[in-house]
């Protein structure tokens, strides 16, 4: 009998069809030759159930109904692909064995798991593990075949993963969901993703900015000019920063230190997929998805590098020989001229900034492959040449410099000056003339605002005197951190675990971060989906109803929830599972128990004000009151539609995927009232105006970055009137009011603007 080989995709399928039965006859949903049956699986042919596939009252969310927590997991084939499933399941009756050739990593081991499982295929099992999809590469993985009981644990740790997210998907976005009204997506992921958008907004709205002034002097040593920062405390004061540069400028000195060293700089690590996505989004602008999508064209339709949904920048001794030819095969190309001065001597076993197997677990670095790029499209191309400079700035020397370190006494007041001074660009001519060596020197300056690169000769004579020929006072101000893009966020998502106290969880999340280099990007869009962020041309922008969603699962106690931490005790759990350390069935346990944890703590908060949640529109010139009127009573049929929307609806996936869309059009008829102008904004510098929304009072600058909100109904107990409003944002504060206790004993109070940046109030008891 014939052997069924089932690969992942079918691009994937042609391709090794092409290594191992090149006369295989196409019959569109496989590939049939001598020895195998070549197929595949279209991603994920089969997934775990939904709720409502266990019990049917579990289609309508209630707070009642959970925990859901299943004694088995029920799959389901997915609906549009079921047919490629029947296909596989008829072949796998013509074959007595079976080839997993699905992605050599836990995700890819999940995908023919669920398969094997679903269709009850009892063949004996083979695993191909490779890395990419060169011919040569495909028939040497074949004549290496491993069993496939070696992966036994490896699918236990990816059945497990999947299971758990289930419950903490499902459950989560069910409970949150049903007790504030709203559609609430809760995940181990994309939540301490959430959060670390949400800490880094809140930084930048506490955020206080400091003017403080540097004196930057100008020396002259006979044909020698160099500039010099002034040392010590950072200078507040603008009448003593301009006394330094007037008691410097025009007096003698002399040079106190001058210390010369020569320094190397090696090449930037080949690309792993998190390291070529930042890198892409901050050139090109490309969303994390986008570069993914990219680069698994070039791997998978054009063969042209090697496997991209890599955690590795490091590649093992057998990976050297293939570099080589690699190289060779660029001869010819574009790339040519930087071939022939590339030098095959760098690269070798002991070169530890290219060779490390000790940092190759699934899959070596991103690599272009021995065969030629045709025909690509232009981002394509963008993308290829990003992979195939990083390569091949390896085959060259390391960048040489002098280092200079002058230090300048004048007037006794010290100066410091750093020279960088170029020997040989080594394998930065590689991108020479290129935008990448301008946007790096630019950013340098921008980083190192205290060093000079120049190429020419510098030097001075500590013997001899100096004149300080000029001094001027710069004034600066202290910045705020940025606001993330997809790049930084990425880089955020990576390291996430370095503030993680526990050395065993920071450790384990150390090489995984947030998510998978494979699933950041998908973790990303999720959160533009739901309405969580959105973006402001580069910049990631948090929406109300992300900040209200990391505030209520705080504001239940589930802290961990929004946490890296948890994220790192799951990575390390399963990574033991998966190296049979650990048992599956004993950590699905823990996960049980914090899943109700999760439903109890969420029953018994507070509901929130649906207010929270929403966004006010800016008003549209020339409106009538009619059309307001209109537009309120518009806001208010989108209000029941998206409570409706919030209370009723059953989103397919864990977190609710079918239902944002609901959700979004629903609050999109919440957001179309809209009123006057009601004066100018209270946050410093921001200049907008403030004007009345349906359910609340925002800044005209909102598109601009300002949060600045006043929400009509108030956690206080009282609705907001314009002329309330006029008078927090002009005087800070209401006039008396009457206010009710818990008690319903009345007393007296005044609303006070108490974080005008925000729009946040409090409340003022009057006695």
């Amino acid at each position: 009998m014939k052997t069924l080989v089932l690969a992942e995709k079918p691009d994937m399928g042609r391709n090794i069809a092409k290594a191992i039965e090149p006369k295989a006859v196409n019959k569109k949903t496989h590939l049939e030759g001598e020895r195998y049956i070549i197929t595949w699986a279209i991603g994920h042919l089969v997934g775990l159930a939904e709720p409502d596939k266990y019990d049917v009252r579990y289609k309508k969310w209630r707070i009642e109904d959970l925990p859901i927590i299943p004694d088995t997991f029920k799959l389901i084939p997915h609906y549009k692909t079921r047919s490629q499933l029947k296909v596989i399941a008829e072949l796998a009756k013509q074959c007595g064995t079976i080839i997993n050739a699905c992605d050599a990593g836990r995700e890819g081991q999940l995908i023919f798991s669920f398969i094997q499982q679903h269709l009850k295929l009892r063949h004996p099992v083979q695993r191909l593990w490779i890395s990419d999809l060169t011919p040569e590469t495909i028939r040497q993985g074949f004549a290496q075949l491993r069993d496939g009981s070696e992966f036994e644990h490896l699918t236990k740790a990816a059945r497990a993963r999947s299971e758990a997210d289930w419950l903490i998907g499902m459950n989560g976005s069910r409970a949150f969901t049903t007790k504030h009204r709203e559609l609430l997506s809760v995940g181990r992921v994309q939540t301490p993703v959430l959060a670390l958008i949400y800490d880094r907004e809140k930084q930048i709205e506490a955020f206080r900015s400091l003017t403080y002034y540097e004196v930057e002097a100008g020396f002259s040593q006979e044909s020698t000019r160099y500039p010099g920062k002034w040392q010590g405390e950072r200078i507040t004061d603008r009448q003593r920063a301009d006394e330094i540069a007037a008691k410097v400028k025009g007096r003698p000195g002399r040079i106190t230190s001058y210390e010369i060293k020569d320094t190397r700089e090696y090449p930037y690590k080949l690309y792993d997929l998190t390291l070529l996505q930042r890198e892409a989004n901050g050139k090109y602008g490309f969303s994390a998805k986008k570069t993914l999508d990219l680069a698994q064209s070039l791997y998978e339709k054009h063969k042209v590098i090697t496997y991209p949904r890599t955690n590795s920048n490091y590649v093992t001794e057998q990976n050297i020989p293939e570099m080589h030819r690699a190289l060779s095969s660029l001869q010819g190309t574009d790339y040519d001229s930087l071939v022939q001065q590339a030098a095959r001597s760098f690269v070798h076993k002991n070169n530890r900034h290219v060779c490390n197997p000790a940092k190759v677990e699934d899959h070596h670095a991103i690599l272009p492959t021995a065969k030629k790029a045709g025909s690509l499209s232009a981002d394509e191309q963008k993308l290829y040449d990003m992979i195939v400079r990083r390569f091949l700035s390896h085959f060259y020397p390391p960048a040489q410099y002098k280092m200079h370190t002058v230090i300048t006494e004048v007037a006794e007041e010290t100066f410091k000056t750093t020279v960088k001074q170029l020997l040989d660009l080594g394998w930065k001519i590689v991108y020479s003339g290129t935008e990448d060596s301008k946007k790096n020197s630019k950013r340098k300056k921008e980083e190192e605002n205290e060093e000079v690169e120049t190429d020419k000769p510098f030097s001075v004579d500590k013997s001899l005197g100096v004149l300080c020929t000029d001094a001027a006072v710069q004034e600066k101000e202290t910045q705020p951190p940025k606001p993330f893009t997809e790049g930084t966020l990425l880089k955020a998502m990576e390291s996430a675990g370095k503030q993680i106290e526990d050395e065993d969880l920071r450790e384990a999340i150390k090489d995984s971060g947030l998510g998978t280099p494979a699933t950041r990007a998908a973790t990303i869009e999720r959160l533009k989906k739901v309405g969580y962020i959105r973006m402001q041309g580069k910049r990631i922008e948090l929406e109300p109803k992300g900040r209200s969603a990391v505030e209520l699962i705080r504001g239940a106690g589930i802290e961990l929830l929004t946490s890296p931490e948890m994220t790192g005790q799951w990575e390390r759990r399963l990574n033991e599972i998966a190296r049979g350390q650990a048992s599956d069935t004993a950590f699905m346990e823990k996960v049980k128990e914090f899943t109700v944890y999760i439903v109890n703590k969420v029953r018994s908060q507070p509901q929130a004000d649906q207010a929270a949640f929403a966004q006010p529109e800016a008003p549209a010139k020339g409106r009538s009151r009619a059309a307001s009127g209109k537009r309120r009573r518009a806001g208010a049929a989108g209000d029941a539609a998206l409570t409706r929307a919030a209370a009723g609806a059953a989103p397919r996936a864990a977190g609710g995927d079918s239902s944002a869309a609901q959700t979004r059009a629903a609050a999109g008829a919440t957001s179309r009232a809209a009123g006057g102008v009601i004066g100018l904004c209270p946050r410093h510098g921001c200049g907008g105006t403030i004007f009345m929304g349906s359910k609340g009072y925002g800044c005209s600058n909102y598109k601009h970055g300002c949060r600045f909100v006043i929400w009509k109904k108030t956690r206080f107990g009282k609705t907001l009137s314009d002329t309330m409003v006029k008078s927090l944002i002009q005087k800070g504060s209401t006039n008396k009011l009457k206010f009710k206790s818990i008690s319903g004993h009345s007393y007296d109070g005044k609303l006070i603007l108490s974080d005008r940046n925000t729009g946040e109030l409090s409340l003022e008891r009057i006695f």
